[in-house]
């Protein structure tokens, strides 16, 4: 899938949300590496903006892609992925009951949705998005969109059985992978939404965010280019990938599908 034209079912990754000490500078590095264009508004012209203060939508051939947010005085940047769900405060009870925090919301963004972040038992952040008139990420899986997300813990057995509380997932081991501590994440329809990685050399757990590039290397010197810093591009059983970091150290990945 591409192209999203309803809400995504419980437990999908469905929003990614930038937060930077400088909007307009990240406006220009993720326009030079995805070619994002983009929706912005201040306090009042947007629904986030309503809520945050200065704000930029990006845009895949005028499709929303993620949410920039400014916050001044940050001493960097941070990508928090949101979670679809039909009932924001109902899924908010889960996370409490199965020994995660809600660390704000549930609460209304206008008419666009019903948001909350919230903490899992290993400390990673993770949002909620109940969406009315927003849906999310309107484009993913596609070239300078969302491809994937995956949660890199020290200690991911906690990791594990929380988020199959909250969300229903089961749980599955990775064959391709047999060295590594990888864990898919499926819904109860079977569609993977992710994964689990254990990587005790992890200073911290957190939801990493992933982009599929059409060219991981062009991508790799755009980058660069733009102000960021990259790691050397490396081939593994799915993509050729590479981990960037923007100007402020933000990290994430690219990575892009072997060519046919």
């Amino acid at each position: 899938m591409s192209r999203v034209t309803g809400n995504q079912p419980d437990g999908t990754p469905t929003w990614i949300e930038l937060t930077v000490p400088d909007l307009d500078r990240a406006m220009d590095f993720y326009g030079a590496l995805f070619g994002w264009t983009y929706e912005t508004g201040t306090v009042g012209e947007t629904a986030e903006a309503a809520t945050h203060g200065r704000y930029a939508v990006g845009l895949v051939d005028g499709r929303r892609a993620a949410g920039l947010m400014e916050r001044p005085g940050a001493a960097g940047g941070a990508w928090t992925m949101f979670m679809a769900t039909d009932d924001c405060d109902g899924t908010a009870k889960r996370i409490a009951d199965a020994g995660g925090r809600v660390l704000w919301g549930p609460v209304e963004i206008r008419d666009y949705g019903r948001a909350a972040i919230a903490e899992d038992p290993v400390g990673a952040q993770f949002g909620l998005w109940q969406g009315r008139g927003r849906l999310g990420c309107e484009v993913v899986n596609e070239p300078n969109a969302l491809v994937r997300n995956d949660l890199i813990a020290p200690d991911p057995a906690p990791a594990r059985d929380f988020y199959a509380a909250v969300f229903g997932y089961t749980l599955d081991s990775n064959p391709d992978m047999p060295d590594v501590d990888f864990t898919f994440l499926r819904r109860p329809d079977g569609h993977e939404i992710g994964g689990i990685l254990g990587d005790p050399s992890a200073g911290a757990a957190g939801w990493g965010t992933i982009f599929e590039v059409a060219d991981t290397d062009a991508a790799v010197a755009r980058a660069v280019a733009a102000g960021g810093t990259a790691g050397e591009p490396e081939d593994t059983v799915y993509v050729r990938q590479a981990r960037i970091a923007d100007p402020f150290g933000t990290g994430f990945m690219i990575g892009a599908r072997p060519k046919a």
